[in-house]
């Protein structure tokens, strides 16, 4: 279920606020039934009309990208860099897509775009508490201690993450680095960065691995695929 303005702007009748305005004049039916409550909400499977001309929604669409680095995680840019929509778009998708969650700009791998509203919202819904995994290039030779911390829980802007699952891949003592795989199941701003940050050993470089059922197997990165319907089916099962 979403908010009618909204299935009405994603269905390019008008902006979202403009949407609102169409429905508190009178001009939107629900149903055959007309609507003047902004808090209405639809469904896929409710016909709307606005002025007698039926609502043609999109259908979903679902893809997976292993984003570069360099690249913006959102469908527009206002000082014109390429976001991760721009990739897409070059490959020949037309669909109004945008991405579920953030990657930084110099964060590469797992990416989920998709124009399934409903779905996107309860990915990103903390209460559902989706596993993601990254590995992280960081300075200095971590250790035991250190992936204890992580592995307990750091304090980061005031909170303490909640437990962890680290692993220390490799070290490097010539260069002082470290290559670690941390999972976690939250979505705090920066969090990976400033997790590594609050135990000593910033981070160089950054790759989600996964995110809940999603990798990047067989995905060089920069590719993208369109997502299996398995895939799709055991995204809305989550």
């Amino acid at each position: 279920m979403e908010r009618l303005q909204k299935a009405m702007a994603e269905a390019g009748v008008a902006s979202r606020r403009a949407s609102e305005k169409l429905i508190v004049e009178g001009h939107v039916k629900v149903n055959g039934k007309l609507v003047t409550e902004l808090g209405t909400k639809v469904s896929s499977s409710d016909q709307v009309t606005v002025d007698g001309v039926p609502l043609e929604r999109e259908q979903p669409e679902y893809y997976l990208l292993n984003k570069p680095r360099g690249v913006i995680t959102s469908a527009h840019d206002e000082r014109g860099r390429k976001t991760v929509v721009d990739i897409l778009k070059e490959g020949g998708v037309t669909a109004r897509i945008y991405p579920v969650g953030r990657l930084d700009y110099d964060t590469t791998g797992v990416l989920l775009l998709t124009n399934d509203g409903a779905l996107a919202n309860k990915l990103m819904h903390p209460s559902f508490e989706i596993e993601k995994t990254y590995v992280a290039k960081v300075k200095g030779l971590i250790s035991n201690h250190d992936l204890e911390q992580l592995r307990h829980g750091v304090v980061i802007d005031g909170k303490r993450t909640k437990e962890a699952k680290p692993k220390l891949l490799s070290v490097d003592k010539q260069h002082r680095v470290s290559i670690v795989r941390l999972t976690i199941h939250e979505g705090r701003y920066h969090q990976v960065k400033k997790m590594f940050k609050a135990v000593g050993h910033p981070v160089e470089k950054l790759t989600r691995e996964s995110d809940g059922i999603l990798n990047l197997k067989g995905l060089p990165g920069g590719q993208w695929r369109e997502l299996k319907m398995d895939e799709i089916n055991a995204l809305k099962k989550l």
